[in-house]
Formats: structure tokens, sequence, C-alpha cells
């Protein structure tokens, strides 16, 4: 699937449509994505703030997309385990960047490439409009060698 027609889909999918949470970008070659989360009164918690799964959903999936996609067929990468700080109240339109630099994709491909599983905490932060962190999400992904693969290539 391509990122310009996933982004679109996402932004119909029920979870996040009727959350709020849009796809702003996410980049060609998969390097990057961008999500916003827009305050609506049916996703306000019981204070007025943004409700505390909303921002957790909104970062939920786009690490593990990211490095499958990037890392390509050879790879099982699946989401193992999450963490999220709030930092203070998150009013108004929020968003959170995720950007997968080469290095990281190197350092994974190092870790698996003898067919061990790698397990790398990634972190992303829920920032406001006046760009203060209201959230630290911390997502950890599972990734593996595809047994055929480590046979192809060793």
């Amino acid at each position: 699937m391509k990122p310009n027609t996933l982004r679109h889909i996402f932004n119909v999918w029920p979870p996040f449509l009727l959350s709020g949470i849009h796809v702003t970008e996410l980049a060609p070659d998969w390097s990057f994505a961008r999500v916003e989360l827009r305050m609506r009164p049916w996703n306000r918690n019981y204070v007025g703030t943004h409700f505390g799964g909303s921002l957790f959903a909104m970062t939920d999936p786009f690490w593990m997309i990211l490095a499958k996609e990037r890392l390509g067929r050879d790879y099982y990468v699946w989401d193992k385990a999450a963490e999220i700080e709030f930092v203070k109240p998150g009013k108004g339109t929020l968003h959170a960047e995720f950007r997968l630099d080469p290095h990281v994709l190197d350092e994974i491909r190092a870790e698996t490439a003898n067919g061990q599983k790698y397990l790398r905490w990634m972190p992303a932060d829920v920032f406001n409009a006046q760009n203060e962190v209201v959230a630290r999400v911390r997502k950890q992904i599972y990734v593996r060698l595809k047994p055929e693969a480590r046979t192809a290539t060793g």
C-alpha cells in the first residue's frame, strides 16, 4: 500500500475519525509521520481536556508501521509494549511526529542479522499548539529477520 493511501484510510477509519485523530503527513519513503489530535466535544475527559486514551491512540501504530515498511518483507515487526507519561493537560489541537532515521534502521538490521529478536524503545512526544510537551510516549517494537531471509542471504 502507498503511504498516501494509508493516510487517507486512517483519516476515515472510525477509531481515528471519531477520536479526532488526523494523519496530516506520511512520507513517501515511510520515514516520517505527523499526526494531530483535534479537540471535539466527544473526546474530552471529565475536566475538559483531551482524553488520555486518545493521546495514546494517536501515537499507537506509527512506529511499528514505519519500521515494517522501511525494513521490508524480510522482517517481522510487532508492537511489544508501551508507556505514556502525562506531562500537562492537553487542550486544543495536539500533534506528534515520528521520524525513523537511517541509523536506527542500520542498528535494527545489525541486531537482527543472526535471526535473534530485537526489542527497541521508540519515543514520541505529544505537543500542544505552543510546542509544549503534553505527553511522552514510548513504544517498544519487536523485530526479527524471517528465517527464509536469513537462509537467502547467509
